[in-house]
């Protein structure tokens, strides 16, 4: 299949969504994807992904948003499809401080079983939600520059940097791919999301 999605396609990348169940991963990719957004939503079963197609500098990109279960019972199934991942957002909600400490969790099994020099990106999810923020911005910002990896927040909701996210994702992943040697333009998105100037330690 991916050979096909390639042949219509100048680009093909794979970007996988990670963390606990509950945090949002299914409704930030229904939002970017449909423009949709259900609070009762099921949680995912396994693996599941969804495709979308853009345009970057006149070059057609492929999309492949891959949407995996948070719950312990399917971690050996999700951890097979790190593999073939160029960029891996590691989700969180904000209003809930276990998803939060769990990243560290995401994080070993993402340098176990994901290639080396993955895209990471720390996302804090439900940010709409203001008044029950645990998290701080300030705690989350601190997490990712332990951690060498950019921080965003999202809300699926309100459709708060949705777009932002996956498209200087997608920019990025395609400057790496035309310019091996990194010299590539300066991208950044409204809310700071600058990921040619990122921190991340190839692991």
């Amino acid at each position: 299949i991916i050979n096909i999605i390639q042949k219509f396609s100048e680009a093909l990348f794979k970007i996988l969504l990670l963390g606990d169940s509950g945090v949002g991963k299914s409704c930030i990719i229904l939002r970017y994807t449909e423009d949709t957004f259900s609070i009762n939503l099921m949680n995912s079963i396994g693996v599941d992904f969804k495709l979308k197609n853009i345009e970057i500098e006149g070059k057609k990109i492929k999309l492949q948003i891959w949407d995996t279960a948070g719950e312990e019972r399917f971690r050996t199934i999700t951890t097979s499809y790190y593999k073939g991942a160029h960029a891996i957002l590691i989700v969180f909600d904000i209003t809930e401080k276990d998803s939060f400490e769990h990243v560290k969790n995401w994080v070993a099994d993402i340098d176990k079983f994901a290639k080396q020099g993955v895209l990471r990106i720390l996302v804090g999810n439900k940010c709409d939600l203001e008044k029950q923020r645990i998290i701080s911005k300030e705690e989350a910002n601190e997490l990712a520059e332990k951690l060498g990896i950019k921080y965003i927040e999202t809300s699926a909701k309100d459709t708060i940097n949705i777009e932002t996210l996956f498209v200087d994702t997608a920019k990025y992943l395609l400057s790496k791919q035309v310019n091996k040697s990194g010299n590539s333009n300066n991208i950044a998105g409204k809310n700071g999301i600058d990921l040619n100037n990122n921190n991340q330690t190839n692991r």
